[in-house]
């Protein structure tokens, strides 16, 4: 039985692996080409990988009817992965698709492996939960991974606009400069900054367009930079004074923030000592005496 379950996993692992290999292909290929110098703006070839994708697109557009959503629903994944970074109609489709796919799947691995034979209806049952759930728990790992890059590449960010913004540059203009430099190392914000910039160019309200950004992220600094052009947009302040006040409270927001995590690490470390480390000296302390105590009372020389 315990081979069975092993199995199971190894299997799972094993597709799990097989899927993140497919869907991230042409993010790894874009960051690869980013890091060799690869030239972009030559005319794109249809690929393998490119062929594959699409074919694994279709295959989830058609996977995904067998789930039917109502459009709550559909509004609220949409959101969840525009968070996470993905705005296509096909990422959608992938997404209800393996809501499909990985309870066939990992009930068909279960059937397999014999692991259903040690409580059939529990293991079926986990089975499917777990595909079901799976993907939504993935998702929510990439929005806060996503989330936190941004949050990490912002400080740098508002300092790169406020040296821009003091040489004389307009705000538009610095935040497409911005976004230019930031998008090797930073490519997240660059991106929600790219959007921003395209989005005024096409006529909307610039108030408006970052605003767009804040409901795009879901950040708590996001929405206090968005106060701060709304800002200086009515009352006509200082963008760049705004700007470097709030890249320094971000700064003594994230170093608060990492003695927070200091002061826990204490708490957190009891349980490891007490049940891996403690038992583990006490074994190597007191082992050697508890031999010669049992052995002193039972009269027999120590071996």
């Amino acid at each position: 039985m315990i081979y069975a379950l092993f199995a199971f996993l190894i299997f799972f692992a094993l597709a799990a692996s097989a899927m993140l290999l497919v869907f991230y292909r042409e993010t790894l290929g874009r960051r690869l080409g980013l890091i060799t110098g690869v030239n972009r703006d030559e005319p794109d070839r249809p690929t393998k990988a490119a062929q594959l994708n699409e074919r694994v697109r279709s295959v989830a557009e058609t996977l995904q009817k067998a789930l039917p959503k109502g459009e709550k629903e559909t509004s609220v994944a949409q959101q969840r992965l525009t968070l996470a970074g993905y705005r296509e109609t096909s990422h959608l489709h992938v997404l209800n698709a393996s809501k499909v796919l990985l309870p066939v799947v990992l009930g068909g691995l279960a059937w397999i492996t014999g692991a259903y034979h040690w409580q059939p209806i529990m293991v079926l049952v986990a089975a499917l939960a777990v595909g079901y759930l799976a993907p939504e728990y993935w998702l929510g790992h990439l929005i806060k991974k996503r989330q936190l890059e941004i949050n990490l590449g912002l400080p740098d960010a508002l300092d790169f606009m406020v040296v821009c913004l003091e040489a004389g540059l307009s705000l538009d203009q610095a935040v497409i400069r911005t976004s230019e430099e930031l998008a090797s190392g930073h490519p997240a914000l660059a991106e929600e900054f790219s959007l921003v910039m395209l989005e005024v160019r096409a006529g909307r309200n610039r108030i408006d367009a970052w605003k767009s950004l804040m409901t795009r992220t879901d950040i708590d600094e996001i929405r206090m930079l968005v106060a701060v052009f709304v800002q200086a947009d009515t009352f006509g302040t200082s963008v760049s004074k705004n700007l470097r006040v709030h890249a320094d409270g971000m700064r003594t927001r994230r170093a608060q923030r990492v003695e927070e995590l200091a002061a826990k690490t204490p708490v957190k470390l009891i349980f490891p000592l007490v049940l891996f480390i403690f038992p583990s000296l006490y074994v190597v302390i007191l082992g050697p005496a508890v031999i010669e105590i049992i052995a002193t009372f039972q009269d027999k020389p120590i071996t």
